[in-house]
């Protein structure tokens, strides 16, 4: 652009380009770990070179809810056309076997009309005169619209069996399609677009030991009911064997201000694990939180929408370097004119703190570590200082 209009030479604006092609092996190193939960809960799994291909069609109800909208709509379009070509090719052959064609062909030619029992014949469909009204009388049955124009008559047993089961046809049709429909609009992770997890999460103390800690809340006053949340760190081990697990999931015990990993989500929560020694977590420094570190913790929400009565998943993840050594979580609830506000503008801020750079472990074998911290002191706030007005008197100037 810039050489086009004359600003750049184009011989400087090649050889520039030319120098900035990159090198596969110069950003090698610097490669991310790959995620196995994205920050928005999709996993991060291609499933390749599966057999079995037949096993979707046994349940094809989930499948065609798994399908993406443009997918569905259009099958779901081909259905519709493909039965009501194939009820047409049925009428068009019933009305071909009886003479109806040629009979209406006739009264056409002549100007007759075709009344019923015009000439002593009675057709099957009245007003069928080639394909294209057999397509159109089938689907006047299969939409119940009847215009008039064409009716059934009395005269043709296989015609009124082949109006049943197009009928019978049309409304499983239309039940699979509402079926369809309503799951794909009522799916559980359109929900899960209002739980809402902090970007980063921390490791700071709490009651004098390290733990990870972040943040989730819900958007909507309609609540999650029995809502339960559970950590997994997933990374790569290998036994002693030799055996060597590339995704390792190991659970890790949660803790919140309500006890266990049920949690009532009325207002944001910070959810934080203990690391102790039966932690996964036991032996992290902050030098190992980088992009380098096999290390990827996952967190799951479960519960039940209040308003639907369906089970509900949120998920994310917090990679080696999204995880902030000593770093606090600024308060978001205060009370207002006799009720709790949430501020969301700072759901993820932190704030540093005073936190020792060692593992739990070194911790744990030497508690003089935390004399160096100094910390503030417990249970005391914060008073708002008044300060005293002087007083001052007025005299008479002696004369």
């Amino acid at each position: 652009m810039l050489s086009r209009k004359g600003i750049i030479p184009e011989e400087y604006v090649l050889t520039r380009l030319a120098e900035d092609v990159p090198d596969p092996g110069r950003y090698r190193a610097r490669e991310r770990r790959a995620r196995f939960v994205g920050k928005n809960g999709a996993c991060n799994v291609a499933h390749k070179n599966i057999r079995e291909q037949g096993r979707f069609l046994q349940d094809v109800f989930t499948t065609l809810v798994d399908l993406k909208w443009p997918h569905t709509l259009i099958i779901f379009t081909m259905s519709f056309l493909c039965s009501w070509l194939l009820f047409a090719m049925v009428w068009w052959l019933i009305a071909f076997a009886h003479g109806d064609l040629d009979q209406s062909t006739r009264r056409h030619l002549r100007g007759d009309g075709g009344g019923l029992g015009a000439g002593g014949f009675v057709p099957c469909v009245t007003e069928m005169h080639s394909f294209t009204s057999a397509f159109l009388f089938s689907i006047e049955v299969q939409v119940t619209i009847g215009f008039g124009g064409r009716m059934m008559t009395e005269e043709c047993p296989a015609a009124i069996f082949m109006l049943i089961v197009q009928n019978i046809v049309g409304l499983v049709l239309n039940s699979i399609m509402l079926g369809c429909i309503f799951m794909k609009t009522a799916q559980a992770h359109r929900r899960a677009e209002t739980l809402i997890f902090s970007k980063h999460a921390v490791i700071a103390l709490r009651e004098g030991k390290l733990c990870f800690m972040l943040r989730v809340g819900d958007l909507r006053k309609s609540m999650i009911i029995s809502a339960t949340i559970r950590m997994q760190v997933v990374k790569k081990t290998s036994s002693l064997e030799g055996e060597v697990v590339p995704l390792n999931q190991i659970d890790i015990q949660m803790e919140n201000p309500v006890g266990g990993n049920s949690i009532f989500l009325v207002s944001p929560l910070i959810i934080y694990h203990v690391i102790d020694k039966n932690s996964p977590l036991y032996e992290v420094s902050p030098a190992s939180l980088h992009h380098h570190e096999d290390l990827e913790v996952i967190v799951i929400l479960e519960g039940v929408v209040e308003t639907t009565g369906i089970t509900t998943q949120a998920r994310t993840s917090y990679l080696a370097d999204e995880i902030l050594w000593g770093h606090r979580f600024v308060p978001i609830v205060t009370e207002e004119d006799g009720q709790y506000s949430v501020d969301y503008s700072k759901f993820g801020n932190t704030v540093k703190v005073p936190t020792p750079n060692c593992t739990a472990k070194q911790l744990e074998e030497d508690r003089s570590i935390m004399d160096t911290i100094s910390l503030s002191p417990r249970g005391t706030a914060r008073k708002r200082s008044v300060r005293l007005k002087p007083k001052f008197s007025i005299a008479d100037e002696p004369s």
